[in-house]
């Protein structure tokens, strides 16, 4: 059975400037992430016919107009409207009634005349007004129209990203908001989607109440948002394995850092390795600021965790420990380390912030008791440390790093050697760049180092003896267990 019934239309092609295409030109204005997004929204935009307006329905927001009985005219009269919106301002929309037409139409019209409109307004054009009473509204002073950013599943291109986009440029002439972003949506672990007659849902609750907030916070930045993406207990497990290393990082950098003050503070004549990575961390800086503008967190948290791991744990921490455990308190080297390490941790703490809000939290106030909340604070300026010659050095440096201790590890599972530091190691004199033998032992954490003619990297056991306290082999050593110049000067200089 059909029936037809008049209803109230949005016309999309009226006009000079139709509002087809002033919603195209507002698509071409706004910024989507992802970019796909833009032509999503567009190839609906530009083939959707009229906006229908009315609903025939028995509840909703009503279309509050009257038409005149003779002409079809709907009646366009301040004064009728202001008493209307009064109306349904202190009663709500039942105030809508036939009883009260006269009384809204005022001594200028007659009741009889017109025809009151009962039909519902479309859901869609409720949404698409949004902006008006959040923005516009003057409750929050702070919020100001258009919108910066527009969030919401990639099924709202037909829903409320284009009723807000018709709404606005019909009424305003623009797109209520500067850029759109869409995400997808979560499946279970075998990409399938979550349902309570299933059995595969995930509660959040439950999760926190084994994980900890800051776990689900991690998941969801690490995964790719723009698409579908997937949720279960091993995914978690790999979170939590991820958040423990970020964990552990704060927790070497605040033990580090015990007793830090002012004082020992030294940046001026930093040795080579603390430059290179002040400059990686103000490189780290740039990419994370590029990950923000882009809403790239995935990129985000991937560069932070990598930094941590990668260049602090497994490089930087591991290289420097003797010097922190077993150097003078006051000499130049340890100072220095310990001052890059003050740099690192409010720089890092203040990338975490974001993403490990709980713990982040709880970093910073294990190291300022008291102090205002980190999530209060800007990001560092660091971009002075950046250093494009010293990166390219080390880049090299590292490579031959990774080769020394390639080299070194079949000895080591043979227990030829114990670790690194019973080996000497032979490395081509052209790839030692500027670093002495000295400094290359310490950047291998090897005995010795010295630059041969051959090509490829050579290694040896030692035969010196073991310091007793440091654990390096050294010449001067004339027995395991012996101290070394170093260590006998921290003791009993």
């Amino acid at each position: 059975i059909y029936r037809c019934t008049p209803q109230w239309f949005v016309p999309m092609d009226r006009g000079e400037a139709t509002l087809r295409q002033k919603a195209m030109q507002a698509i071409t204005d706004t910024r989507f992430v992802p970019e796909k997004g833009r032509n999503r929204i567009g190839s609906m935009v530009e083939g959707r016919p009229d906006w229908v307006l009315s609903r025939q329905r028995a509840w909703g927001v009503p279309i509050t107009l009257f038409v005149d009985r003779k002409t079809g005219q709907y009646l366009n009269d301040a004064g009728v409207n202001a008493r209307i919106v009064e109306a349904i301002k202190a009663e709500g929309v039942d105030a809508w009634e036939a009883a009260r037409a006269q009384e809204y139409l005022g001594s200028d019209y007659k009741a009889e005349d017109y025809e009151q409109v009962f039909d519902i307004l479309d859901v869609w054009f409720d949404s698409g007004c949004t902006h008006v009473f959040t923005l516009e509204s003057g409750k929050w002073p702070e919020l100001s129209w258009p919108a910066d950013l527009y969030l919401e599943g990639s099924d709202q291109h037909r829903g409320w990203f284009q009723s807000s986009l018709l709404q606005s440029c019909g009424t305003r002439g623009r797109a209520p908001y500067n850029a759109v972003l869409t995400h997808g949506f979560t499946m279970d672990a075998k990409g399938l989607k979550m349902s309570k007659s299933v059995g595969n849902t995930v509660d959040p609750l439950k999760v926190m109440e084994t994980n900890g907030a800051d776990i689900i916070r991690l998941w969801a930045l690490s995964v790719d948002f723009t698409e579908d993406h997937r949720i279960g207990d091993e995914i978690l497990k790999g979170v939590a394995d991820q958040y423990r290393k970020l964990r552990n990082t704060f927790r070497y950098l605040l033990g580090a850092l015990d007793g830090f003050s002012e004082e020992e503070r030294q940046e001026a004549n930093l040795p080579p390795l603390e430059r290179y990575i002040l400059s990686e961390l103000a490189y780290l800086d740039r990419k994370l600021r590029k990950a923000v503008d882009d809403f790239d967190f995935n990129s985000y948290v991937r560069a932070l965790t990598d930094f941590c791991n990668e260049d602090l744990s497994a490089f930087f921490f591991d290289i420097r420990k003797d010097c922190l455990y077993c150097d003078a308190v006051d000499s130049h080297k340890r100072r220095s380390y310990r001052s890059v390490l003050d740099i690192l941790f409010n720089a890092l703490v203040r990338y975490a912030a974001p993403v490990l809000v709980f713990t982040a939290e709880e970093v910073w106030q294990s190291r300022y008791p008291g102090s205002d909340s980190v999530h209060l604070l800007e990001w560092p300026e660091i971009g002075r440390w950046e250093d494009d010659d010293l990166g390219t050095e080390w880049t090299a440096l590292r490579a031959l790093r990774a080769q020394v201790l390639e080299a070194i590890e079949p000895m080591r599972r043979e227990k030829v050697v114990g670790s690194g530091l019973e080996a000497e190691v032979a490395v081509p004199a052209s790839a030692a760049l500027s670093l002495q033998p000295e400094a290359l032992a310490e950047l291998f954490i090897t005995a010795k180092v010295r630059l041969a003619d051959g090509e490829s990297v050579e290694v040896s056991r030692t035969d010196d003896h073991k310091c007793g306290r440091c654990w390096r082999h050294i010449p001067e050593v004339t027995e395991d267990g012996a101290l070394c110049g170093r260590c006998d000067e921290v003791l009993n200089g």
